[in-house]
């Protein structure tokens, strides 16, 4: 039986390694035998990028070709843009009514935020309240699955604690959507951080394999290894955890053997490790640029989704202000 999915991406920058492994790969598997949705969570994105909208804007365009080139079949899931069907912002009012503050305030995604984005003022109504959001764009196409990683879970269950409340106070209006746990490979930033544009140690679908060796030829290792005779602790080299990921079993054995007895060193570790990873890029490389030759509208593309999302909006708004009686 097909379920419907409904899942979205911020436009705030170029997409690197850490979207298509946590995010894209998924998408793709669970559009063959699911209704999916995916949409442009431009509203999202204003919750952080409210100083510097030009991003946002710049960003859509390029992010949606990634996602075509990733695999993300237009014939097969909706692709919609969130500010574009206005219904999910008279959905989100009608919830923040009823959405306790206390709610919002212990949310763990809030605190985290709060913690690492010490550069921006995120003390606004919007970033405490884009969880409400997040409960409207979900609850909006009744998603029976929301993929997730296991650290989202807390966050999907708000969205269920608010449906649950309207429900109760109204009617049942809103299905109670479940989360579809994700095997989400543990990828960090090239010099062990969080992978992020911002710092730099990002890894881009659109990197040439140029531009993705010189990001790889530095990354950090082992810092035991002064000297290429020197012996190594994989287990604690970074280059060694993207080889779990896109070497093979046999690979990985021997990586782990050379480290340990400087049978091997760094910059063949890594050579090894890159021509993998390559492996994985390429496809993707080479789609984007057949995409970007074709001349194909990302517009065009979006428009169309957006236009049955519209659809499914405006019936379930009905419903919405019928329990509600306004």
């Amino acid at each position: 039986m097909r379920k419907r999915i409904l899942s979205g991406m911020r436009p705030s920058g170029k997409l690197h390694l850490g979207h298509y492994l946590g995010v894209l790969v998924n998408w793709k598997k669970l559009q063959e035998e699911n209704d999916a949705f995916y949409f442009v969570a431009d509203w999202h994105a204003l919750t952080t990028e409210y100083e510097r909208t030009d991003v946002i804007g710049e960003s859509i365009d390029d992010m949606v070709i990634d996602w075509l080139a990733a695999g993300i079949d237009p014939g097969k899931a909706t692709l919609f843009i969130q500010s574009h069907v206005p219904q999910h912002a008279e959905l989100h009012l009608m919830l923040s009514m009823i959405t306790p503050l206390p709610w919002l305030e212990r949310n763990p995604t809030y605190k985290e935020q709060l913690r690492e984005q010490t550069t921006r003022d995120l003390s606004t109504y919007g970033f405490l309240g884009y969880p409400v959001l997040q409960a409207a764009d979900i609850l909006m196409y009744d998603a029976a699955l929301v993929p997730v990683g296991i650290d989202q879970v807390p966050h999907l269950e708000l969205s269920r604690e608010i449906a649950r409340r309207f429900n109760f106070l109204y009617k049942e209006v809103f299905a109670i959507p479940q989360a579809y746990l994700t095997e989400t490979p543990k990828i960090m930033g090239t010099d062990t951080r969080k992978m992020s544009k911002s710092y730099g140690n990002a890894i881009l679908l659109s990197d040439t394999p140029a531009e993705v060796w010189a990001k790889v030829r530095p990354m950090v290792t082992d810092p035991a290894r002064e000297r290429r005779t020197d012996p190594g602790n994989p287990e604690i080299c970074n280059v060694f955890d993207y080889h779990k990921i896109f070497s093979d079993e046999e690979t990985v054995k021997k990586v782990d053997a050379g480290c340990r007895t400087a049978g091997i060193g760094c910059i063949e570790c890594k050579k090894w490790m890159y021509e993998n990873m390559e492996k994985v890029l390429s496809p993707v490389r080479e789609k984007r640029k057949e995409i970007v030759g074709s001349g194909v509208s990302v517009r065009g593309i979006l428009a169309e989704g957006t236009a049955r999302a519209c659809g499914i909006a405006k019936e379930k708004m009905r419903e919405v202000r019928d329990a509600v009686r306004i």
